[in-house]
C-alpha cells in the first residue's frame, strides 16, 4: 500500500452510488451502559486531568488546521500533568460493530488524508490508578467523508469505494511504555447517518482483549466543524449528536479536547482496564443489538453523509459501527 498516493475526494455522487452494497451479516459485541465519570471539552476528570488549556469548541473557524497531520508542530501539553486522581472508574464495554480490519503499529494512521488533525494521547491505567505497561492500543475511524478502509472491511463499511478498500487509513496501534500512554496523529473523524461522531479501540494486555470500547466527540465541537471547517462542510451537519445515539454511554466515553497555538486539536482520555480477565466487564459485551441502534436493524438507517433517507433496508449504513 503506497501511503503517499493523493487521496480520492469522496463527493456526494460517491456516496449515493454505494448505496447499491449488498449488507453483509456480521456478529456484533453488545451494547453497554456505564456511569463513568465525566470529562467535557477541555476540562479534567476522569476522562484525563485538567492542564492542556483552552476549549476545542469555542475556537473562530480561522484558528483551526486544515489538510491533515502535516500541518501539527507536536509540540503540545502533557494533558495528564496532573495525575488522574485517586479514583479509577472502569472503562466500559461498548460494540465492536463490522467494520474492525486489519491493523498496522504506528503513531500516525492518517495517510496523508485530510481533515482537522488530531494529537489522540491515551493513557491506559489499572483500577488503582496505576499505568500499565505493555498494554496493546487498537483504534479506527472514518475519515471526514464519513468512509471506513480496508479492504478487508464489510462491503457496508467502505461503500465499495475503490480508493477506501485500498488504503488502510484511521487505523493504527500501538502499545504503552512504562508510563501506559500512547499517542496517535490522526484527523477528526467524519460522520454517517445514524451515528454520532465516534472513534473505537481495543485494548489488549498479553494478546487477550479486556475491553473494545468507543470515543465520542464534543457535540458543539462536531457542529462547529462541520458548519465552518473547510475539511468537513461539505459534509453537512451529522444527522446523529452523542445524546441521540443508543451506543452512547454517556459523558463517561466523551474525549477531552483543547486547541493547540497551531491550530491542531489534542484531545485526551484515560483508559481503565479491569485487573484481570475473571473480573466482570460493566456492559453486556455479548449482548444482542438491539433494533434500531446506530444504524441497525430494521431498516439499516445507516449511511456515510448526504446519503439521504431512503425506503428501510437501503440506508446501507454499517449497522452499530
Amino acid at each position: 500500500m503506497d501511503q503517499k498516493k493523493a487521496p480520492h475526494a469522496v463527493t456526494r455522487r460517491d456516496v449515493l452510488q454505494g448505496l447499491g452494497v449488498a449488507l453483509a451479516a456480521v456478529p456484533l459485541a453488545g451494547l453497554a451502559s456505564c456511569d463513568e465519570s465525566s470529562a467535557s471539552a477541555g476540562s479534567g476528570g476522569a476522562g484525563g486531568a485538567g492542564g492542556a488549556g483552552g476549549t476545542g469548541g469555542t475556537a473562530s473557524a480561522g484558528g483551526w488546521a486544515s489538510g491533515g497531520t502535516a500541518s501539527m508542530s507536536g509540540d503540545y501539553p502533557d494533558p495528564f500533568k496532573d495525575g488522574v486522581g485517586a479514583t479509577c472508574a472502569m472503562t466500559c464495554a461498548l460494540m465492536l460493530g463490522p467494520c474492525y480490519a486489519e491493523t498496522i503499529e504506528r503513531r500516525d494512521i492518517s495517510e496523508g488524508y485530510p481533515g482537522l488533525p488530531v494529537r489522540l494521547a491515551l493513557l491506559v491505567v489499572d483500577e488503582s490508578c496505576e499505568p500499565v505497561e505493555g498494554a496493546s492500543v487498537d483504534i479506527w475511524h472514518t475519515r471526514n467523508a464519513g468512509l471506513y478502509s480496508g479492504n478487508d472491511a464489510v462491503a457496508m463499511c467502505t461503500f465499495d469505494d475503490a480508493d477506501a478498500e485500498s488504503h488502510r487509513y484511521f487505523r493504527g496501534v500501538q502499545t504503552t511504555g512504562a508510563g501506559g500512554r500512547v499517542d496517535f496523529d490522526t484527523c477528526y473523524p467524519g460522520w454517517y447517518q445514524g451515528r454520532a461522531v465516534h472513534i473505537h479501540f481495543t485494548l489488549r494486555v498479553g494478546g487477550q482483549e479486556y475491553v473494545t470500547s468507543q470515543l465520542f466527540l464534543p457535540e458543539d465541537l462536531t457542529a462547529q466543524l462541520f458548519a465552518e471547517h473547510a475539511d468537513y462542510k461539505e459534509f453537512g451537519q451529522p444527522d446523529t449528536i452523542n445524546s441521540a445515539d443508543s451506543i452512547y454511554a454517556g459523558d463517561g466515553a466523551l474525549l477531552s479536547t483543547a486547541l493547540q497555538p497551531d491550530g491542531a486539536l489534542l484531545a485526551w482520555k484515560v483508559l481503565v482496564i479491569r485487573s484481570s480477565l475473571e473480573e466482570t466487564l460493566c456492559g453486556d459485551a455479548d449482548g444482542p443489538v438491539p433494533p434500531g441502534a446506530g444504524g441497525g436493524p430494521p431498516g439499516f438507517g445507516g449511511g456515510p453523509p448526504g446519503a439521504g433517507g431512503g425506503p428501510p433496508g437501503t440506508g446501507g449504513g454499517p449497522p452499530g459501527s
